[in-house]
C-alpha cells in the first residue's frame, strides 16, 4: 500500500468534511475509499461510519455523493459481515428533504440489502425499513416504498405478512407523495410475492391506487398491472382486471390515457389473448379517437405492435379507419407519430391490402404540411419496399418522392438521397437517369453543406449500382465541370465528390479524369480549397498504391503536388499537406 495512503489522517478528512468550501468537502466524500483503506476495516467502522453519520447536515451536492459511495463501501469495512453497520447513515440520508439525495439511498440500500445474512436483515433492516414507514415525514415514508422489494424473499414469513400489511399501510398514507411513491415501487414489490400473496394482498393495494383521487398516482398503476398481470393466467387476469382496465382507459384525466396508450402493446402482451381480443381492441379504437391529442400520438405510437396480436380482420375493420382520420388529424404531432409508425402495419397486412389500404395513406402523408411527417414517412419506407416491392411502389409514390426532393426543410431533403440508391437498384438506369439523374446533380450545389455531402456519397453509390461506364457518361464530367466553377462552394464540392467517388471507379478513371482535376486544384486561390486537396490527395494515395498500374502516379503526380502545398503560405495548408506526405514517404 501506498505509505502515503497508509498515513492519511482521519483529522485531514475531517478538516475537509467541515470546510467552507462545497468542492474541498465534495472531494473528501469522493475520496472516502482511499481514505477507508488508509484506516483499516476497524477504524473504518468505529471511526469514519461514526462520523460520517453525524455529517449529514450538509449541502445537497454533498449528501448525494455520500448515498451513493456508501452503497460500494462494504469491502472498505471488513466485508459483508459488517455490511450492516452502513444502514445507519444510509436510513438519516434516505429521511432528508432533497429527493436525489433520497433516491440515492435508496439505491445504495439495495445494493447493499443482498448482501446481508438472515439475521443481519431481521435485526437491522426490516427495522430499518419499519422505522422509515412510520416516520413523521413523509420524505422517510416515501423511501420505505423503496425498500420493500429487496429484502422481501430473505424475510422469514411472519415478517413478509408484516411488510405486505405495512406496504397496504403506505399505499392509504394521507400524503398523495407516499401513495406516489408506493405505485411507483409496487410493481417491483409484486415481483417478490407468490401467486397466492400477489391475489390476496398486492392486487388490493393496486386496486386501491388504480382509484386513487389523485391522477399522478393513478397513471403510475398502469405499469403495476403490466407488472402484476405477467405474473398471473389469461384466465386470472380477466377475473381481476377486466373492470379495471375499462375504468383507466375512460378516467378522467388525460394523463393516466395517456400511460394507458402509452404502454398500450406491454399491457395486451401482459393480459393475454381473451382480454386482448374482447376488451382492448374496443379500448384501443377510443384511445385513437381520444379528445386529447397526447394521447392520440401515444396511442399512434402502438399501432403496428398491437395489430401484431390481433387478426388481420380486426386490424381492417376496427383499426384501419382510426388510422386513416389520423392522417388527417388536427395535430401535426399525432400525424408525425402516426407516419412514423404506420409502414409497420405493412408487413402484417400482406401486399395486397398494404397497395389497396396503405400507399394512399402514404402518399397522403408525404404531402404533409410538417416537415416530420414527411421524414417519418420517408425513413420508413424500406419496410413498405419489404412487403410491396421497389416497382409498385416507386411508380405510386416517385411524383411525391421527386417533389420532396426539393423540400424546403434540408432534413427532408436529406433522407430522400439517403433513399435514392434503393430506388436506383429497381427502377433501372434508362428510368433513373430521366426522372432522377438531374435532381442528384442538382443536390451537389444546395446551400446546406450535409445535403452536398451526403450527395457525393450519392453519387459513389449510384456508381456502384450503375458501373463505372455510367459514371464517365453522366456524373463524372458534370462533376469536373463544377471545378472550374467561379464560386469556390462548387469547386469544394467537386473535392468532396471526386475523393468520395475515387474508391468505386477503375484507376483508368482516376488517372484519366480525378488526378487532372485535383492537381489543377493545387494552385487555387482559396486556402480551404488547396487544404482539401491536400486531404483529398492523402485519401487518394491508398486507392492507388492497391494498385500495380497506379502506382507510379503517387510519385509522379501526387507526390510533387503534397511538396507545393507543404510550402504553402497558409497554415492549415502545409499541416493537412505534411500530414499527407507521410503516407507517401
Amino acid at each position: 500500500m501506498n505509505p502515503e495512503v497508509e498515513l492519511y489522517p482521519i483529522a485531514i478528512l475531517i478538516d475537509e468534511l467541515r470546510h467552507d468550501d462545497v468542492s474541498l468537502r465534495l472531494n473528501a466524500i469522493k475520496r472516502l475509499n482511499t481514505i477507508a483503506l488508509a484506516l483499516g476495516p476497524q477504524r473504518a467502522r468505529d471511526e469514519l461510519i461514526p462520523f460520517l453519520d453525524e455529517s449529514i447536515d450538509d449541502e445537497d451536492e454533498v449528501l448525494l455523493a455520500l448515498a451513493g459511495e456508501l452503497g460500494d463501501f462494504v469491502e472498505y469495512i471488513g466485508g459483508v459481515q459488517f455490511a450492516h453497520i452502513l444502514l445507519q447513515p444510509l436510513e438519516n440520508l434516505a429521511a432528508v428533504e432533497e429527493t436525489m439525495v433520497r433516491d440515492k439511498a435508496v439505491e445504495s440500500l439495495n445494493k447493499i440489502c443482498p448482501v446481508l445474512n438472515q439475521s443481519q436483515l431481521e435485526q437491522y433492516y426490516i427495522p430499518l425499513v419499519k422505522r422509515l414507514t412510520s416516520g413523521d415525514w413523509f420524505t422517510s415514508r416515501t423511501s420505505a416504498t423503496g425498500l420493500y422489494a429487496a429484502g422481501y424473499s430473505l424475510a422469514l414469513p411472519a415478517t413478509q405478512e408484516d411488510l405486505r400489511k405495512a406496504y397496504g399501510q403506505l399505499s392509504m398514507d394521507d400524503t398523495p407523495m407516499v401513495r406516489r411513491a408506493a405505485a411507483t415501487h409496487l410493481g417491483t414489490f409484486a415481483k417478490k410475492v407468490t401467486k397466492e400473496h400477489l391475489i390476496a394482498a398486492i392486487i388490493p393495494i393496486f386496486n386501491k391506487l388504480a382509484q386513487d383521487e389523485q391522477d399522478s398516482v393513478r397513471l403510475l398503476t398502469v405499469t403495476d398491472l403490466v407488472a402484476i398481470a405477467e405474473e398471473l393466467s389469461p384466465e386470472e387476469c380477466k377475473a381481476h382486471f377486466s373492470q379495471t382496465l375499462k375504468t383507466l382507459v375512460a378516467d378522467k384525466s388525460w394523463r393516466v390515457r395517456y400511460m394507458i396508450a402509452d404502454n398500450f402493446v406491454k399491457l395486451s402482451k401482459a393480459v393475454g389473448e381473451d382480454i386482448t381480443r374482447e376488451d382492448l381492441v374496443i379500448a384501443f379504437v377510443r384511445l385513437l379517437k381520444d379528445n386529447e391529442a397526447e394521447v392520440r400520438t401515444a396511442a399512434a405510437g402502438q399501432v403496428p405492435g398491437f395489430a401484431q396480436l390481433v387478426d388481420k380482420e380486426t386490424i381492417l375493420s376496427y383499426i384501419l379507419p382510426c388510422v386513416k382520420d389520423l392522417v388527417t388529424d388536427t395535430s401535426q404531432h399525432v400525424r408525425a407519430a402516426l407516419a412514423m409508425q404506420i409502414s409497420g402495419l405493412a408487413p402484417i397486412l400482406g401486399k395486397e391490402a398494404t397497395t389497396e389500404h396503405l400507399l394512399p395513406l402514404f402518399l397522403q402523408l408525404l404531402k404533409d404540411e410538417f416537415p416530420d411527417v414527411r421524414l417519418n414517412i420517408i425513413s420508413k419506407l424500406d419496410t413498405v419496399n419489404q412487403v410491396i416491392g421497389i416497382e409498385l411502389l416507386s411508380q405510386s409514390l416517385l411524383p411525391a418522392i421527386v417533389e420532396l426532393a426539393e423540400d424546403k426543410q434540408w432534413r427532408v431533403r436529406l433522407a430522400i438521397i439517403e433513399y435514392i440508391p434503393l430506388l436506383a437498384t429497381h427502377l433501372g438506369v434508362e428510368f433513373f437517369d430521366e426522372k432522377l439523374g438531374a435532381l442528384c446533380m442538382s443536390w451537389l450545389g444546395d446551400s446546406v453543406f450535409s445535403i452536398r455531402e451526403a450527395a457525393t456519397v450519392n453519387l459513389r453509390k449510384l456508381t456502384e449500382v450503375f458501373g463505372v461506364d455510367w459514371a464517365k457518361q453522366t456524373t463524372i464530367p458534370k462533376v469536373l465541370a463544377m471545378g472550374t466553377h467561379p464560386n469556390y462552394l462548387y469547386r469544394m464540392t467537386t473535392i468532396f465528390a471526386i475523393t468520395a467517388m475515387a474508391p468505386a471507379v477503375t484507376p483508368e478513371v482516376i488517372r484519366d479524369y480525378i488526378l487532372p482535376t485535383v492537381t489543377n486544384l493545387v494552385t487555387d486561390p482559396i486556402p480551404n480549397i488547396r487544404f482539401n486537396v491536400a486531404k483529398s490527395i492523402e485519401a487518394l494515395i491508398p486507392v492507388l498504391l492497391q494498385n500495380p498500374d497506379t502506382r507510379p502516379l503517387v510519385e509522379q503526380q501526387l507526390k510533387p503536388a503534397l511538396v507545393k502545398l507543404s510550402e504553402d503560405t497558409d497554415n492549415d495548408v502545409r499541416f493537412f499537406s505534411q500530414k499527407a506526405l507521410l503516407g507517401v514517404n
